[in-house]
């Protein structure tokens, strides 16, 4: 109790020091408004007339991210009438006259585009402190004049290869050694260099640890730190040569138990436990801040040599929301401002009360927290000089003076780099300044009250308006992907990869009418990443099997036809909750069977699991009857299921695409006869242990598999199979449809075809692309799973003016791919699934060799007697008509061709018999338009990866040669497997017809 008491007190005189200290600091600070003769005031202007209107926010920022990649007045101009003719008038009259009269080849339109691009290079000089180290150099200089210390920041490119990782380190490097015999000459500043146990590092940089390393990967904590530690040892030995200061910034939500990690592990090394030269960031708008602290605390003791930490509120907060969102995960960062700011003031408590081992750094613009920090470290007799406050370069100069006069140490965060590099940052500055909770914004442009700005973050809690959950059902939700970020995640999958290969070597028999048969003829499931590895033998059917089990499911159809459409989904919904209960255990398989990487064989089940929810949920609305009715006659249109159904399924998504095609038949009222791929037998039988587990009734489905060429003729030929789903090679399919078009005489219904049969697919990377973005997305969409997706891009399209830059970044990306087995969880590029395929592949890269320039093969020779592989290929000077153009290859081969323009790039994209995906990056929104439009694919993907499509959001399926049926996953695709009926009744009697229910209610 009397803890408790003595805690109140505390907070009591905290809360008056710090309304005490708010008062001082907004007294300085109101005479310190800049004046109209100040470029900065100017700015302001600008930043204040863009906040007004939301829309022209939106499209000034777009706009002002293209900029740096517009190399001609003529490009500037039409994006500029591309970006703002919607906000037209919501514009200044002066920019809409200019808008309205200039053309791109104009002298107005010159002006236009030169006046649009020095203003962008005037506000980023604002927030980027110079671009080359001349630049850097008079910039540290001046904010030393004005009595600021700084800590620098390379703005870059990602880093998406080992040479970018290798660059970003020498430019460190550089700057460490370059900036070292300058800060020397400085005079002595007490309130800069010194704090209170000793004189401060002058040379200060701030380093992000993902730019260390090309595969900066959550999934491979062992692999990555392996990657980042030997370069970050080389930074701290530099640091310390050079008597420099090395802080870690914190990233998104993903990276940050990696980083920490890293930083912790690295810093208790030998060599470097007692550096106290280091620090690394705590974000408080993670819930999690406050453990990461105290477990940052327990570390630091343990160390016994103390580091800085930098509080801040975090930079990623609309990435992490909308990320988690679409992922359907946790939001790991607050909802609301006024928690964030509490958190901030309870973390600020916790440094200061450890202020010996965690030495604080308070980085925030918000008078409040930086007002509460110092009247909580007087009320803790902290001395002033055991801690800072930071700010950042470009923002709230006022506000860092008057701290600096009141005798604090003010450090200035100040970023430097190239403008297309750095546009980035500056449109995050720019986000910052203009949002609605900024501090910045609130107290100078909007002129909000002392009190309200003042006011207590915890007092925000009771006026919350943070919306209640809604109670309205939701019928469908994707099922959420493994965070592999998470240990305990990575422990599961790794206690899943030893259960299964503890289960190798068993039998796998047919199963046909609930009867478990064993056949003298087998097939044998080798692992593709080990040759060595038998998985298991399976069963193989034989035509005499295949009659037995179209017979089966025949004689269970009007059984199964005539359960009530609720039940059958209720039979889907748990499949799906058999295959949650083993989720690891059916990934761990598919990374044994099939060769998938961790995150790509969990996307395999969750998208099976997808199919089972989604189709459920549509069967139940689909079960509804339609009435049209009208007096004397009633009208009621509904479905019946077609009969029996042969799936015939791929190996490359073994359980999704199988669950897919079978849950789809069986929800609609239809039996089924389900033959997988002889590659993955094992994924299948699994499956149908989960549907036999989920109580269907014995020969509802029927486990058929073996050898295509033995059993696929009677699947097909047969006259009891009213309809075939086949996902596979263009030639199978169109030899499916082909043989299934021949009308056999004891047939009793034409049959239905549905068959996905690949692509050629494409990308375009437009001249004004996001080349970060376009690199790693054309790379996640080749190579991953070895380019063995039919959505896969085996084409990129790239225009002319940006091509050679683009191949080089892409082919150094490609370089730094790790090639190896697919239970190794850094692996990205797996085995292919056979030696046919393999075979395959080669043939093509042979031909490509002959018919293009061969721009990089990547080495497996280490790896091709131990499994399947085949590297990563690119090609380069690639005719649109050349085989490797036009033939599905189906492994991870890349053919890049170069466009004069775009008009010709959709030309191009255009110009195969297939039309799965494409996709495009651009950041221009007319050509974007023009994509949708024209684009002849039946998935487009505009500004992301052309892989992955996600149940009900992407319906997925093609057109042309890729395929014929509606799209699997949409709210079509069902209505292949039914018969629409409509019942048409007469209810007239004598003149006398019955009078609508409804219409004796409104009578009463």
């Amino acid at each position: 109790m009397a803890r408790k008491k003595a805690s109140s007190i505390s907070n009591q005189n905290f809360e008056q020091r710090t309304q005490e200290l708010g008062e001082q600091i907004w007294g300085l600070l109101e005479r310190r408004e800049p004046t109209m003769f100040e470029k900065r005031w100017w700015d302001d202007r600008i930043l204040s007339w863009a906040m007004a209107d939301e829309s022209v926010k939106v499209q000034m920022f777009r706009f002002v991210d293209v900029l740096p990649m517009l190399r001609s007045h003529e490009s500037i101009v039409r994006h500029l009438h591309e970006y703002f003719e919607d906000v037209r008038k919501h514009l200044p009259w002066a920019a809409r006259i200019g808008l309205e009269l200039s053309t791109p080849n104009s002298v107005l339109g010159r002006a236009l585009a030169l006046n649009a691009r020095s203003n962008a290079r005037r506000m980023a000089s604002r927030f980027i402190a110079g671009s080359t180290v001349d630049e850097v150099h008079r910039t540290v200089d001046r904010l030393r004049s004005e009595n600021f210390t700084f800590t620098l920041d390379l703005l870059g490119e990602a880093v998406i290869s080992e040479v970018e990782a290798e660059a970003y380190l020498q430019s460190y490097l550089d700057l460490i050694r370059g900036l070292a015999p300058r800060v020397r000459k400085w005079s002595e500043n007490v309130q800069l260099d010194w704090d209170n146990q000793g004189h401060l590092p002058r040379t200060n940089v701030s380093i992000k640890l993902s730019a260390l390393c090309s595969q900066f990967k959550p999934t491979d904590p062992v692999g990555t730190m392996a990657a980042v530690q030997p370069r970050l040892r080389t930074l701290l030995r530099h640091a310390m040569k050079y008597d420099a200061y090395l802080h870690v910034d914190m990233e998104q939500n993903s990276y940050k138990p990696l980083t920490l990690e890293i930083f912790k592990q690295t810093l208790m090394e030998k060599e470097f436990r007692d550096f106290d030269n280091a620090g690394i960031v705590i974000q408080a708008y993670q819930p999690q801040a406050e453990a990461d602290l105290m477990d940052l605390l327990k570390w630091v003791k343990k160390r016994k040599t103390p580091v800085w930490v930098r509080l801040v509120k975090g930079a990623y907060w609309d990435y992490e929301t909308i990320t988690s969102q679409y992922r359907n995960w946790p939001i790991p960062v607050y909802q609301e401002k006024w928690e964030s700011d509490a958190n901030y003031e309870k973390l600020t408590q916790i440094l200061l009360q450890n202020f010996q081992w965690l030495k604080p750094a308070f980085g925030s613009h918000n008078m409040r927290s930086l007002a509460h920090a110092i009247a909580v470290a007087h009320e803790l007799d902290v001395p002033p000089s055991a801690y800072e406050i930071q700010m950042l370069y470009g923002m709230g100069k006022e506000q860092a003076q008057v701290f600096a006069e009141m005798g604090h140490r003010v450090r200035i965060y100040t970023p430097f780099g190239e403008l297309i590099p750095g546009m980035a940052y500056l449109v995050r500055r720019l986000l910052e300044n203009t949002s609605n909770d900024s501090f910045l914004r609130q107290s100078f442009s909007e002129h909000v009250n002392l009190e309200t700005l003042m006011m207590n973050p915890s007092d925000h809690a009771s006026k919350s308006n943070r919306k209640k959950a809604s109670s309205e059902e939701k019928h469908f939700q994707n099922e959420p992907l493994i965070d592999f970020s998470l240990e305990e995640s990575r422990q599961k999958m790794r206690e899943a990869l030893e259960t299964v290969e503890d289960q190798f070597g068993k039998e796998y028999p047919l199963l046909i009418n609930g009867r478990a048969i064993d056949t003298k003829a087998t097939l044998t499931s080798r692992n593709p990443s080990h040759l060595s590895e038998s998985l298991g033998t399976i069963s193989s059917a034989s035509a005499d099997d295949a009659i037995d089990a179209i017979d089966a499911a025949r004689r269970a159809f009007p059984g199964w036809s005539k359960t009530e459409p609720q039940y059958r989904a209720e039979y889907l919904e748990l499949i799906a909750a058999n295959m949650r209960r083993k989720r690891f255990e059916l990934a761990a398989w598919i990374v044994y069977e099939c060769g998938k990487p961790w995150e790509e064989a969990d996307g395999d089940v969750v998208e099976a699991i997808d199919f089972c929810m989604y189709y459920a949920d549509q069967m139940r609305k689909l079960s509804d009857p339609r009435h049209c009715d009208v007096p004397g006659e009633e009208n009621v249109y509904f479905y019946r299921p077609r009969g029996t159904v042969a799936v015939i399924a791929p190996w490359n998504f073994p359980l999704a695409i199988l669950t897919g095609m079978t849950a789809a038949a069986l929800v609609t009222g239809n039996t089924v006869v389900m033959k997988p791929a002889e590659q993955s037998s094992i994924v299948a039988a699994k499956l149908m242990d989960l549907i036999h587990e989920s109580g269907i009734p014995d020969g509802v489905v029927n486990f058929l598999p073996g050898v295509g060429e033995e059993v696929g003729p009677e699947l097909v030929g047969s006259p009891d199979v009213e309809m075939i789903t086949f996902t596979g090679s263009r030639d199978v399919g169109l030899a499916i449809n082909e043989s299934a078009s021949n009308t056999d005489i004891r047939q009793k219904m034409v049959k239905r075809v549905v068959a996905e049969m690949g692509g050629k697919n494409a990308i375009i990377v437009d001249d004004d692309a996001d080349l970060d973005e376009a690199v790693l997305g054309v790379i996640h969409s080749a190579f991953n799973y070895a380019g063995q997706k039919c959505s896969a891009c085996s084409r990129v399209i790239v225009v002319e003016s940006i091509h050679d830059v683009f191949v080089s970044r892409l082919v150094e990306a490609t370089k730094s791919l790790k090639i190896g087995p697919a239970e190794d969880p850094g692996t990205i590029v797996g085995p292919v699934i056979d030696q046919d395929a393999r075979q395959r592949i080669q043939e093509y890269i042979e031909i490509g060799k002959e018919e293009a320039t061969l721009a990089l093969a990547c080495d497996t020779s280490e790896l091709d007697e131990e499994g399947y592989y085949v590297g990563p290929h690119i090609f380069i000077d690639v005719d649109s008509t050349c085989q490797i153009a036009q033939e599905e290859i189906f492994g991870p081969v890349l053919a890049v061709m170069k466009a004069d323009d775009f008009e010709e790039a959709i030309t191009i994209a255009n110009d195969t018999p297939y039309a799965l995906t494409a996709g495009i990056y651009s950041r221009s929104p007319a050509h974007l338009q023009r994509a949708r439009m024209e684009l002849m694919a039946g998935n487009i993907y505009l500004n992301r990866n052309i892989t992955g499509a996600m149940v009900e959001r992407h319906p997925f399926g093609g057109f042309k040669m890729s395929g014929m049926g509606s799209k699997t996953g949409g709210p079509d695709y069902l209505l292949q497997f039914l018969v629409p009926v409509n019942v048409t009744e007469n209810t007239m009697r004598r003149g006398f017809a019955p009078t609508a229910v409804g219409e004796d209610e409104e009578d009463e």
